[in-house]
């Protein structure tokens, strides 16, 4: 009786002990999430900060593509300043705290930057394209001017697109296993299938189509057998096709599309078959794919030496300011000190 009332106390204390560690380890998980989204915001931050002053400062990146890189940069960062910032406070207390009209800006915020940049996809496959279709005639159709109105134009729409929920069409929920305010889709079903036809259908029909033009046109424009007639646009077209920019922006599109369709994949299933009771799951596919707002500027540096460049250069310009500013300071002190001393004599 003794050895099993023994056996009795060791086996409550194991599960005691074992339910404890359990407990622990789901309190830390908050926790952890709100650390992971503040380093997300962090990084999403200070990269897009560095690409846009990188652009803006350095004289030599003034293609037309600088306007469609510094749109997806401007959301970006706007992404990071504006909405993720919001989500580390409530990941830790699980539930929302900012009130129901911050929740609905958020969501709104959301969708408005989220359509931005797959527009700016289009136009940056349009981009490709008349560099690829007209070479010859490629600056005189992509002036600094037109690429601006285009941005301002992709803007506005957007922001127009996206209103009707602040006009109090449609409401914001907290979706607690992403630590986010979304806005609800279910009571305005006419409108979220316009708007995801006119955001989805003219974006993805442009990028197919214009990523295989430009395929099939670098491989028959470097066939051996060549045209006369042909000559100066073909070599026009190879001397287009080794940009970096032809990489680099199919890579943007397949990325973005790859950090987004796990999560977007997630709710279609649970619209369709029923919801999935994990929210670790949850959180990491949707946080995958605002972790593609850091991930754009990793592509930059890596695929683009002009950018690589004057990212290095805007750096090192950074340095020497902050490294002579004390020395300059303290020079000029010095100049001025036998001025005065001058002048109590």
């Amino acid at each position: 009786m003794v050895y099993g009332s023994e056996r009795a106390l060791v086996g409550g204390g194991a599960a005691a002990d074992a339910g404890s560690e359990a407990a622990t380890a789901v309190s830390l998980i908050p926790i952890i999430q709100a650390g992971a989204i503040l380093l997300i915001g962090v990084a999403i931050i200070i990269a897009n900060v560095l690409v846009i002053a990188t652009l803006i400062m350095s004289p030599s990146q003034r293609d037309a593509m600088v306007y469609y890189v510094l749109s997806l940069a401007a959301a970006d960062l706007l992404c990071g300043i504006l909405v993720v910032p919001l989500s580390v406070y409530p990941a830790v207390g699980r539930r929302w705290v900012y009130g129901e009209f911050v929740c609905r800006i958020e969501g709104y915020l959301e969708v408005c930057l989220w359509s931005v940049s797959v527009y700016t996809f289009m136009w940056i496959s349009v981009d490709r394209y008349l560099a690829v279709k007209k070479p010859l005639r490629y600056e005189t159709l992509q002036t600094r001017t037109r690429c601006q109105c285009w941005m301002v134009f992709t803007w506005i729409t957007a922001a127009f697109l996206c209103c009707p929920p602040l006009l109090g069409f449609s409401t914001a929920s907290y979706y607690e296993a992403g630590a986010l305010c979304l806005l609800e889709w279910s009571n305005m079903i006419a409108y979220s299938l316009t708007l995801a036809a006119l955001v989805l259908g003219p974006s993805l029909i442009t990028v197919i189509y214009t990523h295989i033009y430009i395929f099939h046109a670098i491989r028959k424009a470097r066939r051996p057998h060549i045209n006369p007639a042909d000559k100066e646009h073909v070599a026009a077209v190879i001397e287009v096709a080794a940009s970096a920019y032809h990489p680099m922006s199919l890579t943007l599109v397949l990325v973005f599309w790859m950090s987004w369709l796990p999560w977007l994949g997630l709710c279609a299933y649970e619209q369709i078959i029923g919801k999935v009771d994990m929210p670790l799951v949850h959180f990491s596919l949707i946080w995958l794919g605002v972790l593609n707002c850091f991930w754009k500027t990793i592509i930059y540096i890596t695929m683009n030496p002009e950018f690589r460049s004057s990212l290095r250069f805007f750096c090192t310009s950074i340095c020497c300011c902050v490294i002579k500013s004390p020395r300059h300071t303290q020079q000029q002190q010095m100049s001025q000190q036998p001025v005065l001393t001058t002048r109590q004599r």
